[in-house]
């Protein structure tokens, strides 16, 4: 789909063909790319220093790393799902302090209750009226770890910060931050103690990302790098919320061909619908992904073109952002169980069944 434009063709005054494959055909079209190609080298600016302020601290864990930037640039929130000791917390706090921003861990238990998160209304007798004391979802960067330990009244507290960014208290409602992002955790093998999420907020989970262990040469660096026992976390803030904010209006300007839209809406439906798609998978998933797995696509294929400096979206983008988008939204029968299919095998089948633009 991606042309690259013949020199004759262009007037005198275009650009130069950029190095990456070209967007469809079209003079008007690519001259609009080549701006947007030029806006998002602008507001990317901060994007570099980011990750070497990041590096310091984190070594390896180059993917849990990038959806933690595609969180800050879509907003959207993030389920890490991976074995203790694997740097989950540790890159929510690098990249809260590279970034100058407000950070709150939350520690979820089985005796927590909502009041826990969002805050509560205490009565002041000097007053004789009840006050609103916030919780600590009032941060721009919530680290809900282990989400799964408390219970669901607790998780469903989330739901309405989450979703439409606010809180209510008694009476009251209060906007949260604009720079707002729950990034949660969960045990992959520990069930004992836990409360499944529900399928309403795994939903609004834009990413599941699933961390796994770093490389022999990857801990060999960690084990070299820990010659102290001081936990400080040793960072330079360079970028601030405001940065992010900029960007996000430069991101949501990149262009997606309608083929790549198309592509997109062929693979979330695939889930609905796989025979159409000549895939065997109808015993195999109980629902398919929700809509707003369409919507979650468009924007990390969006993000994932931002961060490597492009104004356009690659079917290879979409691709790199389905299996943590989706992996999540397909619920899978308990024949695919007992077969030991799982999500992501399915999600895989798609890819490689549905044409690629």
């Amino acid at each position: 789909m991606f042309r690259q434009n013949q020199q004759t063709t262009l007037p005198p005054a275009a650009p130069p063909a950029s190095p990456n494959p070209a967007p469809p055909p079209g003079d008007a079209i690519y001259r609009s790319i080549q701006e947007i190609n030029e806006s998002v080298q602008r507001s990317s600016a901060w994007l570099p220093p980011l990750r070497r302020e990041i590096g310091k601290m984190i070594i390896g864990q180059e993917h849990l790393v990038e959806r933690l930037l595609v969180g800050m640039l879509t907003g959207g929130h993030i389920l890490l799902e991976g074995l203790p000791g694997l740097a989950k917390t540790l890159a929510v706090k690098t990249l809260a302090k590279a970034v100058q921003t407000e950070f709150r861990r939350i520690q979820f238990t089985p005796d927590m209750l909502p009041a826990d998160i969002i805050g509560t209304e205490i009565y002041n007798p000097q007053q004789t009226s009840f006050v609103v004391k916030q919780g600590p979802i009032f941060s721009s960067l919530i680290l809900a770890d282990e989400i799964n330990r408390a219970p669901a009244k607790v998780q469903s507290a989330l739901l309405e910060a989450m979703q439409e960014k606010q809180v209510t208290i008694g009476e009251e409602t209060f906007r949260l931050p604009e720079l707002f992002l729950v990034l949660a955790t969960q045990n992959p093998i520990e069930q004992e103690g836990t409360y499944p999420l529900p399928e309403a907020q795994v939903d609004r989970f834009m990413l599941k990302v699933v961390v796994n262990y770093p490389s022999m040469a990857e801990e060999r660096k960690i084990l070299d790098a820990m010659d102290s026992t001081e936990a400080e976390i040793n960072v330079i803030p360079v970028a601030k919320p405001e940065d992010i904010l900029a960007a996000r209006k430069v991101m949501n300007s990149i262009y997606m061909d309608e083929k790549i839209r198309d592509y997109i809406v062929s693979l979330v439906y695939a889930t609905r619908e796989p025979k159409k798609f000549q895939l065997d998978l109808q015993g195999y998933i109980e629902t398919g992904a929700s809509p707003r797995a369409t919507i979650n696509l468009k924007l990390v294929a969006k993000s994932l073109a931002f961060l490597a400096g492009r104004g356009y979206v690659t079917p290879d983008d979409v691709k790199d952002a389905a299996m943590d988008v989706m992996r999540h939204r397909l619920r899978i029968s308990y024949e695919a169980e007992a077969e030991g299919v799982t999500s992501e095998d399915i999600i895989r089948k798609i890819l490689d069944t549905v044409p690629v633009p």
